[in-house]
């Protein structure tokens, strides 16, 4: 197979550990994890259901032009996996060659069927991409950036601090434990930068395996 890292592809490497929550290559690729789950709600529903389809009316003859529709719906969506992948991931992939005109050439096209694989693969573990990597960017810049507003339990919700609980027993013993000297607050926020610092290798090793099965399913064989 043929691909390319373009100029920034590679530029989470090259970033220090310190400015990689900084870095644009790591948005691009948050980026594309966060707009991969609606692409891949969309390319499962499609390809499943054409292919049950297309499987299930095999007796009929229908199903063969329907699994070629499937097919080549397949490879479209592969080229827009390739496009995104080009802007977000920097990864220049090589299209496969065009199936041969029939029917039976296009109902064997093995481009297509891996495309097909492809979209039904991936669409568990880009709906768990989506989850680790908006929940690791969202809870370390708030937990980060707890000293900011840590004031506001205080004045508003007449909280000594932030209340990580608070409960009575059956017995009567009274529980409750609160944020709020400096030392707490500032261990909070060193745990939220520690996350905040992480983030980046994090999304980086997710779309490591978009890019492995991209390679693998949407691009033209080696030569």
């Amino acid at each position: 197979m043929t691909s390319t890292t373009l100029p920034y592809a590679g530029s989470t490497h090259r970033v220090t550990f310190w400015r990689g929550p900084f870095a644009r290559a790591t948005y691009r690729e948050i980026g594309h994890t966060v707009t991969s789950l609606p692409v891949a709600v969309a390319g499962f529903v499609f390809a499943v259901t054409m292919f049950a389809l297309g499987l299930s009316t095999l007796v009929v003859w229908i199903g063969l032009p329907v699994l070629v529709g499937a097919l080549a719906g397949a490879r479209a969506l592969g080229g827009a996996e390739r496009g995104r992948a080009r802007s977000l991931l920097g990864l220049d992939v090589a299209a496969p060659a065009a199936p041969a005109a029939g029917l039976r050439a296009r109902v064997m096209d093995a481009a297509g069927w891996k495309a097909l694989l492809f979209h039904t693969v991936m669409f568990p573990w880009r709906v768990l991409s989506f989850v680790v990597s908006v929940t690791f960017l969202v809870t370390g810049w708030v937990v980060a950036l707890f000293p900011a507003y840590s004031w506001v339990f205080h004045r508003y919700l007449d909280w000594p601090g932030y209340r990580v609980y608070d409960f009575t027993t059956d017995a009567g013993v009274h529980h409750a434990y609160y944020i709020e000297s400096p030392a707490q607050i500032a261990a909070v926020s060193a745990i939220g930068l520690l996350l905040v610092l992480v983030t980046p290798k994090l999304v980086r090793g997710l779309t490591n395996v978009d890019r492995a099965a991209i390679r693998s399913l949407l691009s033209a064989p080696a030569k």
